[in-house]
């Protein structure tokens, strides 16, 4: 890997995701030596991304540098929210009218078996999943795993994430505000979801950019959590990509689960908004 390591993998899968959906949404979004930026405030509720690709070296000239380069690009794209991705911690953009949030791990997994975990069993397809795996909950009802493949699958996790991570900005949700039904042709871009008792219940969203598959987006509705149906999701994900190095940006509620099934920290980033 030369001088691109497991963190600047991580990054790199972060890019090609948000730039998939630049080209899908007709967003506009440049690519520069240590960075990338979309424009994507001008959907309701979606802020403009960036993400910081590369080390900007240990000097604060250099951080300052890019700080103003970046606040030039957004003050040209006028008005609206941001959420800029900084693992080498090291930007400040306050002068600019941003916040930091808290600091979250940048983690990623080696390919290999998965870890042990609750029995889900197998079963039959349905029309808007392949895959699916079932399992029986400790009330009994039946859950159901796998991939989403058609236009009302994709509603039912968009509507999961948007009410379960939750996506503040596009609340009350609308369909096709966040997951455009052309996610499903671009390659590398796959949805899961897990229902309970037919209903959605547990989404994410993957993207296998040849070398690396993200985990994006990764949410369970407020009623059925801590019932194992997030570890469902993401094993069916991880199942489906078993010779791919695994990356996602962990949350405080998510880190645990993470670490259980392989996950291991490359790093900590901060987001600014």
């Amino acid at each position: 890997m030369g001088n691109r390591g497991r963190l600047e993998q991580a990054n790199d899968n972060a890019v090609g995701f948000w730039s998939a959906q630049a080209e899908v949404q007709g967003w506009e979004h440049v690519r520069r030596e240590g960075y990338t930026a979309v424009r994507c405030a001008r959907a309701a509720g979606i802020a403009h991304r960036v993400v910081i690709t590369r080390p900007y070296g240990d000097h604060e000239g250099l951080a300052a540098t890019l700080a103003a380069e970046l606040t030039r690009l957004l003050q040209e794209w006028g008005p609206g929210e941001l959420c800029l991705e900084d693992p080498y911690l090291g930007l400040d953009l306050r002068a600019s009218g941003r916040e930091s949030s808290l600091e979250m791990p940048v983690m990623t997994r080696e390919p290999g078996p998965l870890p042990a975990g609750p029995p889900v069993g197998c079963g039959a397809g349905q029309a808007t999943m392949r895959g699916r795996g079932l399992g029986t909950g400790a009330s009994g009802e039946v859950r159901t795993v796998g991939e989403v493949t058609d236009a009302e699958g994709l509603a039912a996790a968009e509507r999961t994430v948007v009410e379960g991570f939750p996506v503040s900005g596009s609340r009350p949700w609308s369909r096709g505000g966040l997951l455009p039904e052309a996610l499903l042709a671009v390659p590398g871009c796959r949805v899961w979801l897990a229902r309970v008792d037919g209903s959605p219940a547990s989404a994410c969203v993957t993207y296998d950019d040849g070398e690396a598959m993200g985990v994006y987006w990764m949410a369970t509705l407020p009623e059925h959590r801590s019932k194992g149906l997030a570890r469902m999701v993401v094993e069916a994900a991880l199942a489906a990509h078993p010779d791919r190095v695994s990356t996602l940006v962990a949350t405080l509620l998510g880190e645990p689960l993470y670490r259980r099934l392989g996950f291991t920290e490359q790093g900590l980033t901060r987001w600014w908004r």
